[in-house]
């Protein structure tokens, strides 16, 4: 699933490709037809992420609500595009641009109180202006749950995923099956900025990339593979060598060094 970087980094691209254009909406697929329907002929005003989720705002106040989930991918092509496929569930046609979007899991106009219900529900993103951190704060005191099962928590924080959550914590050193209401404030904030740097550094590159320039020669951008990163699904640290362990929580796969993640307290 896209972490929240790619979220934003779609709409900043998709701004520039599609904004001020009155747009032609279709649904080959006939999943999103009311969508469509509804926004065919519109202009698009702005495109929000939040989290993983994606608000692109039109005309006379409609809102069509993307989320990708698992499966959902964007496609982007220069004019001719292509005939779309019976497997896209919504083809933006802006003329010089073309975006397709197939497998989401939403795809569908939203209303206000509907959208204040979903917003209300997800914590800071910490890629938005103004996000509050006490808010995950707070909410990270209330859950007994391992530190590693909380950062996947949308309700704690929006936008983290299964490789930023494993990088995270490896550079704040916290093991992740420490209780989160036992996280101290400054271990907390330093989560917090940690995050922010990574994912505003994922959200300009396109690419997830956690080793510091310190452990690349000076060239993290010309990393490759599994050498972008320091525990995710590696089989060695790549900081130390030590052997990297592997947990199931929150049904997703947990990776973390012993050595530069060092167990230290727990609940009983």
């Amino acid at each position: 699933m896209p972490e929240g970087h790619t979220i934003h980094r779609y709409a900043r691209l998709q701004t520039q490709a599609l904004g001020d254009t009155s747009l032609r909406m279709s649904s080959p697929q006939d999943r999103a037809s009311e969508a469509a329907e509804a926004l065919d002929g519109r202009r698009i005003e702005r495109i929000d992420a939040y989290g993983k989720h994606l608000l692109y705002r039109f005309e006379d106040e409609l809102s069509l609500h993307v989320h990708l989930g698992l499966f959902g991918r964007f496609r982007t092509w220069r004019a001719p595009a292509p005939p779309p496929r019976d497997t896209i569930r919504l083809r933006f046609d802006a003329g010089e641009r073309v975006i397709d979007l197939s497998g989401a899991t939403a795809s569908h106009l939203i209303d206000p109180a509907t959208e204040a219900k979903m917003l209300a529900r997800l914590g800071p993103d910490p890629l938005r202006p103004g996000a509050d951190p006490e808010r995950a704060w707070e909410a990270l005191r209330r859950r007994r749950i391992p530190i590693g099962a909380a950062l996947l928590d949308q309700n704690v924080i929006a936008g983290i995923g299964n490789v930023y959550r494993a990088e995270i914590l490896f550079a704040c050193g916290l093991d992740p099956i420490l209780p989160a209401k036992t996280i101290k404030r400054a271990e907390w904030e330093e989560i917090w900025e940690t995050t922010r740097a990574m994912l505003r550094t994922g959200e300009r590159s396109g690419r997830i990339v956690t080793v510091p320039a310190s452990e690349s020669k000076g060239a993290p951008s010309k990393l490759r593979g599994r050498d972008r990163v320091q525990v995710y699904r590696r089989e060695q640290c790549r900081r130390c060598g030590t052997k990297v362990r592997m947990k199931e929580i929150s049904a997703r796969n947990l990776f973390w060094c012993p050595t530069c993640q060092p167990r230290r307290r727990r609940l009983a």
